[in-house]
């Protein structure tokens, strides 16, 4: 049994952090999920009290073109630090330039790079978790990240897949070069992304990649099924990760974090709020939206895919559920959720897999892209387009 989590360090010398280091007492990191992680819902999982929460991915190009959405995508909440910042890239000059950017105007104290998408519109075109395939390319990329982020004392992290499928697995390669070229640490979801959210993640690779990066004294973080916070001792114990990255086991339960907080130091306390608390806690949600997009229609939006995460589990009635989900104003999603019955979290239920659970499927590649995984494979095409 786990007895003693350490602190998980980010190493920081832009002037923002006063001891040159942010500490995460509790070493829980939220994944960067598009279309989720918005600064509203960080602000949502901060208020639970853990770790570091990173923005949703934006691309090194869409940053250098200084589109007015990405830089609303990355403008950090109310009271949030250190600013943590997810880029994906296909071009290392590019991604340079997007970092160099970044630290000359003083926009991210973190900084990291996204190997692990397995969304065909980014598979295609080379990049999220096919990109480790091709080793040259995925030096070069971290290379140029590391480089130009120094400069400003910014750390540089990765995320990264086991592999692009079982054939084809890249996680001990690729990590053994990003920690020889300096990064923090390296996260991994132990799925392929040929298995994209199918079944169950194969921890045994997360003890792999600790083992083998074990002489560099570079950090290793878990992703992959955390559901509770029994889940992440169950990680780190099995596996001997520093700490675990939280993706679809927060969506529609942000107090996630706070079961986490609580089960890694040791306390045996759950957090299993009431329908009424989590009523109180959706109301935040859509109040935090309006106050993020500055546009109540843009938030009930936003906040409508939320609605089922956040009721599973619990009794409500078919047409109250209906209409929470084509909510339109913040009044009307109140009085909806007036009407609702108190009742006790649904733990085996609530606790359960929630979000995306697509099955496995070939992964979507550029033509000729398994030929050779030392070609350089310098891709010029355009990198600016959204990710999962």
């Amino acid at each position: 049994m786990l007895t003693q989590v350490a602190p998980l360090r980010l190493p920081i010398s832009n002037g923002n952090f006063a001891n040159n280091e942010v500490v995460l007492t509790t070493p829980v990191v939220l994944a960067p999920m598009a279309g989720i992680t918005n600064a509203a819902f960080r602000r949502l999982c901060r208020e639970q009290g853990a770790g570091l929460f990173v923005s949703e991915m934006v691309t090194a190009r869409a940053l250098i073109e200084r589109r007015e959405e990405t830089f609303r995508l990355i403008k950090p909440g109310v009271g949030e630090s250190p600013r943590s910042i997810q880029l994906y890239a296909v071009d290392p000059v590019v991604l340079g330039k997007a970092v160099d950017l970044l630290g000359s105007e003083n926009l991210a104290d973190h900084i990291d790079l996204n190997f692990g998408c397995p969304v065909p519109k980014v598979t295609k075109r080379g990049g999220g978790a096919a990109l480790p395939y091709k080793r040259r390319l995925f030096s070069a990329i971290v290379e140029s990240a590391v480089k130009n982020a120094s400069k400003y004392g910014i750390p540089i992290t990765v995320k990264m897949r086991v592999g692009i499928d079982s054939d084809h697995e890249t996680f001990l390669d690729s990590a053994k070069s990003a920690a020889d070229l300096g990064v923090a640490w390296v996260a991994l979801h132990a799925r392929t992304a040929a298995q994209l959210y199918e079944g169950r993640s194969d921890w045994h690779k997360i003890t792999q990649l600790v083992e083998h990066l074990a002489p560099t004294g570079t950090p290793v973080l878990g992703n992959g099924d955390i559901w509770s916070g029994q889940d992440a001792i169950n990680m780190m114990d099995q596996t001997g990760c520093n700490g675990v990255v939280v993706g679809r086991g927060c969506l529609g339960r942000p107090w996630l974090f706070a079961d986490l907080v609580s089960a890694l130091n040791g306390e045996h306390n759950r957090t299993n709020p009431t329908l009424f608390q989590v009523r109180e806690i959706m109301l935040r949600h859509g109040q935090l939206l309006v106050e993020y997009f500055e546009n109540e229609d843009r938030a009930m939006r936003d906040i409508r895919k939320h609605m089922a995460w956040y009721l599973k589990g619990f009794s409500v009635a078919r047409e109250i559920r209906s209409s929470l989900g084509m909510v339109i104003s913040i009044s009307q999603m109140a009085q909806l959720l007036s009407l609702l019955e108190d009742q006790p979290y649904p733990q085996a239920v609530g606790d359960g897999p929630r979000g995306r659970t697509s099955h496995g499927r070939a992964v979507s590649l550029p033509a000729g892209w398994l030929d050779d995984p030392d070609e350089f494979a310098n891709i010029s095409i355009d990198d600016a387009i959204s990710g999962g």
